[in-house]
């Protein structure tokens, strides 16, 4: 899988959930999307194109939000935990596919 499909699974696996998420998966997974778009085009840019690229590069993308206060601590277990359930179910969809 590209970078450019793992973005792709991960944005519609967020949509998918708009109708049954919770608040705290709506506020989690819009705040991820930017993160995750962000990620993927900066990747792209630096010449790196492997997925593990993309998750690093979007747990680099969340510890900046959470050093410079964008989180407070109960948002980053919040946002951190969907992130890995997002990333869980794409690896799942992926390898059943």
């Amino acid at each position: 899988m590209d970078i450019f499909e793992f973005e792709r699974l991960l944005l519609a696996e967020i949509d998918d959930n708009i109708a049954t998420a919770s608040d705290d998966q709506l506020f989690a997974g819009g705040y991820l999307r930017g993160h995750i778009t962000l990620s993927v085009a900066q990747c792209e840019i630096d010449g790196r194109t492997h997925v593990r690229d993309v998750k690093a590069a979007v747990n680099n993308s969340l510890n900046q939000a959470i050093l410079s206060g964008e989180l407070n601590d109960s948002d980053q277990k919040l946002v951190f935990a969907y992130w890995q359930e997002l990333t869980d179910k794409v690896a799942q969809g992926t390898a059943a596919g």
